[in-house]
C-alpha cells in the first residue's frame, strides 16, 4: 500500500516493534476496520500492506494540525507514549495522547510518569484498570466472529489435519512456563490414560531462551509413554488457526500469568468450550459452568478434573460449545471493540 499523507489523518496508531506480538496483532486487526469510519493510519516499520500506514520519517515534517485540529496519538507501549510526548512537547505537534494498557502488574515509576502525561487511558479489562492510578475507559478486545466460526463437520476437519477421530483437547500459544504449558502437559498425563480415544495437542513455538523447557516437556511425555497421544504441532499462520480450533472438542488456556489473552475467545467463537485459569481477563471472558470452566492457576489437579468432566460428558460439552459461540458473538465481536475505541477518538478530537 502506498504510504498515507499525514495531513489527511486524524488518528495515528504507532507500532514500533517489527516482530509479531499481541500489540502488533491488535493494530493489524483494528486499524483497517476503524479506517472505514475515521481517518486513521498506523505508524510502523513493518505491517501488512492492507493496513493504512504513515511512514515514521513523515512524523517529523507533518503539519502541526490535523484535519480536525489536533490529532490523536494512540500508543500501546512505553516507547510509543514517549514518542507522542516528544512530538507534542518538543516538536509542537497538536496531539491528544491516548494509551491502551493491558498490563496486570504494578507499573514502574517511569511507566506511571508516562501514563500521567496521557490525555486519556483505555484498559483492556477491569482487572487491568485496577492497576492504573487514574480513571480509564474499559474496552475488552474482540475477535472476527466470521473468521472464527464453528465447524460444519468436525470429523472431516480432524481427518484433513491428520488428527485422530476421538476427542481432541488443545492448548495453543507460546511454549513457556509462564504460559502454563507444563501444567497442561501434567494434566494430560494424569487424564489421558483413562480415556483411550482422546488426544491432546500443543500448538506453538518455544523461543531460544525456552528451548530447554520445551525439551523437558517432551522428555516428560516420553517418560509417561504418551508421545503418540500428546502431540506438538508447529505454529501456523493466523489465517489457518480457525480450523485448528474447529478440530477441538475442548480448549484449555493454562496460563500462570496473562495480560489479556485472545485464545479463549477464538476457541469459544469456534463453538469449543474452554477451561481457563483465573488470570488476565479470562474471568471476564469465560462464564464458569456455562461456556466452560474457570480454575486456579498452577492447579494441575483442578485442570485434570475439569478436563475429565469435559471428556465424560459429550452432551454438556456440546451445550457449552453452543453457549460459548453465542456469548462471543453477543459480547466480543471485533466491530464492537473498534467502534468503542473510535468513540474515544471522536471524544478527544472534539475536545
Amino acid at each position: 500500500m502506498k504510504p498515507v499523507t499525514p495531513s489527511a489523518i486524524d488518528v495515528l496508531a504507532p507500532n514500533f516493534k517489527t516482530r509479531l506480538s499481541g500489540v502488533t496483532a491488535t493494530v493489524v486487526r483494528l486499524v483497517p476496520l476503524q479506517a472505514r469510519d475515521i481517518a486513521i493510519a498506523a505508524v510502523a516499520p513493518a505491517l501488512p500492506d492492507h493496513v493504512p500506514q504513515v511512514r515514521m520519517r513523515d512524523l517529523l515534517t507533518m503539519s502541526r494540525r490535523g484535519p480536525s485540529g489536533a490529532r490523536v496519538w494512540h500508543a500501546r507501549r512505553n516507547s510509543e507514549m514517549l514518542a507522542g510526548i516528544v512530538l507534542k512537547r518538543v516538536l509542537g505537534k497538536r496531539l491528544k495522547l491516548l494509551f491502551t494498557s493491558a498490563s496486570q502488574r504494578q507499573h514502574t515509576r517511569y511507566s506511571k510518569w508516562l501514563i500521567g502525561q496521557m490525555d486519556h487511558v483505555i484498559a483492556t479489562s477491569q482487572k487491568t484498570a485496577g492497576y492504573l492510578e487514574r480513571p480509564a475507559t474499559v474496552i475488552l478486545h474482540g475477535i472476527d466472529v466470521q473468521a472464527f466460526s464453528p465447524a460444519g463437520d468436525r470429523a472431516a476437519i480432524k481427518a484433513r489435519l491428520g488428527l485422530p477421530a476421538g476427542p481432541v483437547i488443545g492448548c495453543f500459544g507460546r511454549i513457556r512456563a509462564q504460559k502454563g504449558t507444563g501444567d497442561f502437559i501434567e494434566a494430560m498425563i494424569a487424564t489421558l490414560p483413562d480415556f483411550p480415544g482422546a488426544t491432546a495437542i500443543v500448538m506453538g513455538r518455544a523461543t531460544e531462551q525456552h528451548q530447554a523447557y520445551d525439551r523437558s516437556l517432551r522428555d516428560r511425555i516420553l517418560a509417561a509413554g504418551l508421545e503418540d497421544r500428546i502431540l506438538f504441532k508447529p505454529e501456523v499462520p493466523v489465517h489457518q488457526m480457525a480450523d485448528w480450533y474447529r478440530a477441538l472438542d475442548l480448549f484449555i488456556a493454562p496460563q500462570r500469568w496473562e495480560g489479556f489473552g485472545l485464545t479463549p475467545l477464538e476457541a469459544m467463537a469456534c463453538g469449543v468450550p474452554v477451561i481457563a485459569t483465573r488470570v488476565g481477563a479470562f474471568e471476564e471472558l469465560v462464564v464458569d459452568g456455562v461456556t466452560g470452566a474457570l480454575i486456579p492457576p498452577k492447579d494441575v489437579g483442578a485442570m485434570a478434573t475439569a478436563a475429565r468432566n469435559g471428556l465424560e460428558n459429550p452432551a454438556e460439552r456440546m451445550f457449552q460449545g453452543d453457549a460459548a459461540r453465542a456469548h462471543v458473538v453477543a459480547h466480543f465481536d471485533i466491530t464492537r471493540e473498534a467502534a468503542a475505541i473510535t468513540a474515544v477518538y471522536r471524544q478527544l478530537l472534539a475536545g
